[in-house]
Parts: structure tokens; sequence; C-alpha cells
């Protein structure tokens, strides 16, 4: 057998049906990855060996059906997991105890995976990048010196590294599909109400979602299904899936319209040489496969950006914070919530509305294609602490927003969209395409990914990163 890591998470699972292996054994394996290879890439913020071993244990005797069960699936640490700490990325809530498990933990749970500990995320969520004062910088796998990325930079950073074979993480402004990109693997940041934020997370405008982090399409689709949800109270419901998304992953998608666009909706963000070539590339491959690539003039004009902005500003302020603990806040996040606070209720109301009329717009347009191709972001993987090289907070969220300029359309419009790694640069750095669906078109867009894959060789094909 290979070596475990290298197995995908349904073989691992699998294996353990087969017991081939067993869940204390598969668990071991990546407790000793952790131990030994992630102070080099800081994916983890707390590891819970204990707890994971208990869980394991329990496995052995009693296995849950399901396609994921025994497999180590982490959880990043902007969810609530009943008794372990979690900091949300801020020394303001270093001694934070939570209370409950979040809704989507308890389905982790209930399926039979196994929760190795809780992966870094920046500051309340709110950077592409994950640099805390909590816990080390996180780095990208393929190069130690670069950021994996945010605000799910840990979960990202965790799988490409081999130290889980897939994770939860989640998305409010390209969260899953920013680090996705950087560290080269597959993301979903599902439909709008497809994975319920219960019991304490508020949907409020619905920009945030869980979703799976992977290495293979069939591996994300198999995560997604565990972690589809809804409770009483959610705001949101997502159309119902037909089938499940493992299956969507394991048929073909027939002959699609795609639409395509690289123009980015942020002022003065340019794409760099290699990520027009990926672009390029992945267009290419796609009519190579049969399908009708149209380019579209893109759908959201740069007069919706200010609207976002004071929508994020007032997200900014959503995690409560004691008077006296302020001024332990890093330099971006206290600069948002400045502005946060000083954003009237009106004005929020007026932004949501704006975002929601021009989503009517634009999904006139895109609703005519079965998938929309785009970059993801705008430059390859940036050099560790570069987007806080600069000693004014307002250029660092400048530095942000030029860089992540086309996942946040989805976050607005409710559309499931996906991160693709099918490029690499002269120097080995990943940079992923990105593909939006319909409402509800989860499966399209699993379906066409996995064909693409399969095409492909494979996402990674020998490549492996250098810690790996």
């Amino acid at each position: 057998m290979r070596d475990l890591h290298e197995l995908t998470a349904l073989e691992q699972a699998q294996a353990v049906r087969d017991r081939v292996i067993s869940p204390v054994e598969l668990t071991r394996h990546y407790l000793d990855r952790i131990e030994r290879i992630d102070p080099r890439v800081g994916a983890y913020v707390t590891v819970t060996a204990e707890r994971a071993l208990e869980q394991a244990g329990r496995l052995e005797q009693d296995l849950p059906d399901g396609p994921l069960a025994g497999v180590p699936i982490p959880v990043k640490d902007l969810n609530l997991v009943k008794d372990v700490p979690i900091m949300f990325g801020s020394a303001t809530y270093r001694e934070f105890v939570a209370p409950v498990d979040d809704t989507v933990v308890e389905r982790l749970r209930e399926a039979g995976t196994v929760m190795l500990g809780k992966t870094a995320t920046p500051e309340f969520g709110l950077p592409c990048y994950t640099e805390t004062d909590v816990s080390p910088p996180t780095r990208s796998p393929w190069d130690t010196e670069r950021s994996a990325g945010g605000s799910s930079g840990g979960a990202a950073a965790a799988v490409a590294a081999g130290l889980a074979p897939a994770a939860q993480g989640s998305d409010g402004a390209g969260s899953i599909r920013i680090p996705a990109s950087v560290c080269g693997l597959f993301g979903i940041k599902p439909t709008r109400g497809r994975i319920s934020f219960a019991p304490i997370i508020p949907d409020l405008a619905g920009l945030s979602t869980n979703g799976p982090i992977a290495r293979t399409v069939a591996d994300a689709a198999a995560l997604l299904d565990v972690m589809a949800h809804n409770v009483p109270g959610d705001l949101y419901h997502a159309p119902p899936a037909e089938g499940t998304f493992l299956a969507h992953a394991r048929r073909e998608p027939g002959r699609l319209r795609i639409a395509r666009f690289a123009d980015p909706v942020v002022p003065g963000a340019e794409l760099d040489p290699a990520v027009l070539a990926a672009y390029e590339e992945a267009g290419a491959t796609l009519a190579a496969l049969g399908h009708e690539v149209v380019d579209i003039e893109r759908p959201y004009g740069p007069d919706l950006v200010p609207q976002f902005v004071t929508m994020w500003y007032a997200f900014a302020c959503m995690h409560p914070v004691a008077d006296d603990q302020t001024g332990l806040l890093r330099p971006i996040t206290a600069w948002l919530r400045e502005r946060g606070f000083a954003t009237p209720a009106p004005a929020f109301l007026q932004a949501q509305a704006a975002l929601q009329l021009a989503t009517r717009g634009a999904l006139a347009v895109t609703d005519a294609y079965d998938a929309v191709l785009t970059p993801t972001v705008t430059q390859p993987p940036r050099p560790l602490g570069w987007f806080e090289d600069v000693a004014d907070p307002e250029e660092t969220f400048e530095r942000m927003t030029r860089f992540a300029a086309f996942p946040a359309i989805y976050n607005v419009s409710g559309q499931p969209a996906v991160n693709l790694p099918l490029h690499w640069t002269a120097d080995g750095l990943p940079i992923g395409v990105m593909l939006g669906g319909r409402i509800g078109g989860e499966g399209t867009l699993i379906s066409l990914s996995a064909q693409v894959e399969a095409a492909s060789g494979g996402f990674w094909g020998p490549r492996r990163p250098p810690v790996w």
C-alpha cells in the first residue's frame, strides 16, 4: 500500500471499511505528520490528539455507514467545537472555549470523521492571508516563504502538506477558493443555504458558507454530502440536490455552454501574466473537451465594490471584543472595525439593496450558461508578510481587494463556485481558475470539474509539495 497520506480520503475510508487499516492507525499517522511537519507550515492552531484518538477508538467498535467514516477531517478555527478552545484567529479570544458544537461539526462527527484539531484562520476570518498573533503564520506547502492564503489558509495548508486528507473550511469573500488556488487544491463554495451555520452564527446577508477543501473532486464532493444540511431558523435554503454530490463526481457532464471573462471588477486590479496563462489554458482545456466556450462582458461593474466594502466593514464588527481587549486587535482588523462602527444602518441596507439589484441583472446574463470561467486570484502566491509590509492598513486592504478581485461576486450572488488547480508556474507554484455555476448547480460544477481532473491525469500528477 502507498503511504497513508498518499491515499485519497475516499480510498482511506474504503481501506477502513475493508479493515486494511484502522481509524486509530490512520489518526496516529496524521498526528505524527502534524508533529513533524506542521512547525514548517503552521496549518493547525490547536491539535486535539487525545480527543482524536478517543474518537478513532470508538469508530473501531462502531463504524457508521458513509463515504468518509474513519477519515480524519480537521475543523476551521471559526467553527465551534464543544469544549475545544476557539480563538477566531484573535488574541482577544485566547481564553475562550466553545460552549456548543456548530451543527456542521455535528454532521462531521455523525458521519464518522475524526477531528484532528482546529486549523488556523486570520483574525475573525477577515483577511485573505493567515498571519495572526495567536499562532505562527500559515505557509504554502509548495513554498514555505509564501502565504497559504485565507481565510481557510490553515485548512488548505493542512491538506496540501498531507496533514489531513481533506478539510472543512468556510468562504465569505473567497476564503475557500483563494487558499485552494494558492495551495493547489479543489475547493467548493456551495450555494447559499446549502450548509447551515446553526446554532449560533447568523446567516444575515448570506455572504459566508461552509464548504470542503480536498486534493480531488470526489473527496470534496463526498465531504459536501456530509456537510450539507439545514435546521429550523435558517434564513436561506438551497434548492434540493439531485442525488448525492459524490454521484455527480462520477457522472459525465455532457456538452455544456461555458461563459468566460477575465476583466476584474476591482479598479486597479491587474492580472499577472501567469494568471492570464492559467485562464487561457483552462479555456482551451474546456473547449478541447467539447464544451462551447463563449467570451462575455463582465456582468458586474466596479461601482459595486464600495457597496461590498461597506458590508465588509460592518461584518468586521460581528465578534464582540471587550473595551480593554481592543488593543490586542491587529491593525487591519482595528481599521476595518473602526469603519464598520461608523457605518449607519441605512448605509448598510442601501449597500445590500444595491448588491441585490446588481445580482438580479447579472444572473439574467450568466443563467444562460452552465458555468462561468474566470481567474480565481489576480497574482501568483504572495510572499509571506507581503500584504502587511506597508504601514497603512488601508493599503493592506487595497492589496487584499486587488489580489482577490474575483471570488466575492459569488458570495454576493449566492451562486456556487469552485477552484480548479490546473496551472503551475515555472517555479512550481499553483495558480487556480474559478468556475461559477447556477444557483443550486453544484452538481454540474462537480461533474465538469471531475471531467477536467480526469483529462489532466489528476490535478497534481506526479507533483508533491517539498514538505510532503
